[in-house]
C-alpha cells in the first residue's frame, strides 16, 4: 500500500505542474530543467529555450572589458612599432683604415670580445662626457652604435636620419676606394625582456630577449655581408651584361673584336669579385661569437636565412660560372687567331725563302 501511495502522489504530482505551465509563461524567469534527489525520488521542472536577462558571466574576469578587446584589435600595430631600435647598413667603399679609425676613436671603442680583425664597433653616448655610466643593458639601449668592417660596410644602430652622414664621415676619412653610389639597406630589432624565447623573427625586425653588444655584433656581420654581396652581385651582373652583347654581336656578325688585353681585364675582375667575396668579406667563415653561445647561434642563422645570404652566393656562383665559361671561349678563339697568324707568318717565310732559293738558282745558272 505504502508503494501505492507513493506512485499516486507522484501523478498528481504531475498533473498539478502539467496544469501550472498552460499559464502564460514569462519570457524573463521561466525556470530551467534541474535533476535532484529528494527522498529517493527525482523532481524535474520544464527547460526554457527563452534568453535570461541576467549575465551569462560569472565574473568580470570571464566577461572582459571594451578596453581589453580594444587593445588587442587596435593596439597591436602600435605595440610592434613601439621599442623598435632602427639599424641601416651602408656599404661605401672597397676598403677601410681599422687601425687608424680604432686610433682616433679610441674612447668609444668597444672591447672584442673575439680574435676577428676585420671589424671595429664604436658606442657613442649621449652623456656630455663620454663615458657611459649606466650598466651594460640600459647604455645599449640608450646609446648608439657604429660597427664597421674593414671591406667597406658600416651598420648604425640607433642613429636617426639626420644624424647618419656625421657617422658616415667618420668612416670615409679612413677609407680608400670610396663608391660613387653607396648601397643601403634598413632593418630594425628590439628587446622584449619578457619573451619566452632567446628571439623571434619578424617580418622586418627582430625580437631578442636580451640586446647586449654581442648580439649587436651579430646582426652587424650578417647585414654587413648582405649589403656588401649585394654590391658584388651587381658588378657580377654587369659582366654577364657585358658578355651577353659580345654573344649578341657574334650572333649577327659570326666573328667579334676584342683586344686581348680587355678579356684579361675582364678574367680578373671576376676573380677578384669571387675572391673578395669568400676571402675579405668572409662569407662563410665562422662567427666565433655565435659559436661559443647557442643563443648567438640562433640569430646567426636566422638572419643569414632571413637575407638569403646561401642562395645570393649560390646564383653569385653561378653568374661566375657563364661568365668563365665566356671567357674560357673567347680565349680559345684568340689563340686559334694567333695560331693561325702564326701559320701564316711561317707560310709566308717558307714561300720567301723558296723565291731566294730560285733566285739564287737561276743566278748562278744566268752567270755559268
Amino acid at each position: 500500500m505504502g508503494r501505492w501511495r507513493a506512485v499516486g502522489a507522484l501523478l498528481l504530482r504531475r498533473n498539478q505542474l502539467i496544469n501550472s505551465s498552460s499559464k502564460p509563461p514569462c519570457l524573463w524567469r521561466r525556470p530551467a530543467i534541474v535533476f535532484h534527489k529528494a527522498s529517493g525520488f527525482l523532481n524535474s521542472r520544464f527547460f526554457s529555450a527563452f534568453p535570461s536577462p541576467i549575465s551569462i558571466y560569472n565574473n568580470d574576469s570571464d566577461s572582459g572589458s571594451g578596453d581589453v578587446y580594444q587593445s588587442y584589435d587596435f593596439g597591436t600595430k602600435e605595440e610592434e612599432d613601439k621599442g623598435k631600435i632602427p639599424i641601416k647598413a651602408y656599404f661605401l667603399s672597397t676598403s677601410i683604415d681599422l687601425k687608424g679609425m680604432q686610433a682616433d676613436n679610441l674612447c668609444n671603442v668597444v672591447p672584442p670580445t673575439s680574435r676577428s680583425t676585420n671589424s671595429i664597433a664604436l658606442r657613442f653616448s649621449d652623456s656630455s662626457s663620454g663615458i657611459p655610466t649606466l650598466d651594460e643593458r640600459e647604455s645599449v639601449s640608450n646609446c648608439r652604435f657604429m660597427v664597421v668592417f674593414q671591406y667597406g660596410s658600416a651598420v648604425l644602430f640607433n642613429v636617426d636620419d639626420s644624424d647618419v652622414e656625421a657617422y658616415l664621415d667618420i668612416v670615409r676619412r679612413h677609407a680608400s676606394g670610396l663608391l660613387t653610389e653607396m648601397r643601403k639597406d634598413d632593418y630594425a630589432v628590439k628587446e622584449k625582456p619578457l619573451l619566452t624565447e632567446e628571439m623571434k623573427g619578424g617580418p622586418d625586425y627582430i625580437v631578442l630577449k636580451t640586446l647586449d653588444t654581442n648580439s649587436i655584433r651579430i646582426i652587424g656581420s650578417v647585414l654587413g655581408q648582405s649589403i656588401a654581396l649585394d654590391y658584388f652581385v651587381s658588378q657580377v651582373d654587369k659582366l654577364v651584361e657585358e658578355f651577353a652583347g659580345i654573344n649578341r654581336a657574334m650572333e649577327k656578325t659570326g666573328t667579334f673584336t676584342m683586344h686581348r688585353k680587355k678579356l684579361f681585364q675582364l678574367v680578373g675582375k671576376a676573380n677578384s669579385n669571387l675572391a673578395d667575396v669568400i676571402l675579405r668579406v668572409g662569407l662563410f667563415d665562422r662567427s666565433e661569437i655565435a659559436w661559443r653561445e647557442a643563443r648567438y647561434a640562433l640569430i646567426y642563422e636566422y638572419l643569414r636565412e632571413e637575407y638569403e645570404v646561401t642562395q645570393r652566393f649560390g646564383n653569385l656562383d653561378f653568374k661566375l660560372k657563364f661568365v668563365e665559361h665566356n671567357i674560357h671561349f673567347l680565349q680559345e678563339v684568340m689563340q686559334n687567331r694567333r695560331s693561325d697568324l702564326l701559320e701564316w707568318c711561317i707560310i709566308f717565310l717558307l714561300t720567301l725563302e723558296n723565291i731566294l732559293s730560285i733566285y739564287e738558282i737561276v743566278r748562278e745558272s744566268t752567270g755559268a
